[in-house]
């Protein structure tokens, strides 16, 4: 009897996605950071994500692995330099958080390579949120607030094209045909070349 496992990625973009959304709705300048992000990063963003990783572990996809399981680490690092000063321990010093964004720009940035060969959707996700972090780093920097402001808009954005393409997914496998489209593209697969002795 055969084992269909279902697919955990919708489940890690809606953590990704609407945590992203409601930190950057503070980014931009609406609202303080408060309990309600401090949770959705430690819970959905978080934990949520990490636990995705290890279903996309079980199904043999790397990409699912090291992305969600890495994103949902960032949510849980990034709660704890927000939270462990206010307990006493030491904080980062002055720009050391740009260097923080900036790391993981770089690792964003080589993800969304790795997302060139999925769907346009995937693409977006990955492309804007490779952005995002390198236009946080800049904020930390330069101490800019216009830059924490356009940051926070186009982090909205990514937040709601991983919200779309989660949705996407779940939809259209329902239903078996397109009612989200995502742009597919063809996985490139390259052709074993013959051994030879």
């Amino acid at each position: 009897m055969q084992n269909k496992l279902a697919n955990p990625a919708p489940l890690g973009l809606m953590g990704f996605g609407m945590t992203t959304i409601l930190l950057n709705i503070h980014n931009a300048g609406f609202f303080p950071v408060d309990s309600m992000i401090l949770a959705m990063g430690i819970f959905y963003g978080g934990i949520g994500q990490v636990l995705v990783g290890m279903m996309c572990f079980k199904r043999g996809d790397t990409f699912g692995t090291t992305a969600f399981t890495s994103y949902g680490l960032f949510w849980l690092t990034l709660v704890g330099l927000i939270v462990m000063p206010k307990m006493g321990l030491p904080a980062s010093p002055e720009h050391f958080m740009g260097w923080y964004l900036l790391l993981w720009g770089v690792f964003t940035g080589f993800m969304f390579i790795g997302s060139l060969c999925y769907p346009v959707a995937k693409q977006v996700v990955f492309g804007s949120l490779t952005i995002l972090f390198f236009l946080l780093a800049a904020r930390d920097f330069f101490d800019s607030e216009l830059i924490g402001t356009i940051a926070g808009f186009e982090g909205i954005f990514c937040g709601a094209s991983a919200m779309y393409f989660a949705m996407a997914q779940v939809l259209n496998a329902e239903y078996g045909r397109t009612i989200l489209p995502v742009g597919e593209k063809k996985k490139v697969v390259a052709e074993q070349q013959p051994v030879t002795a």
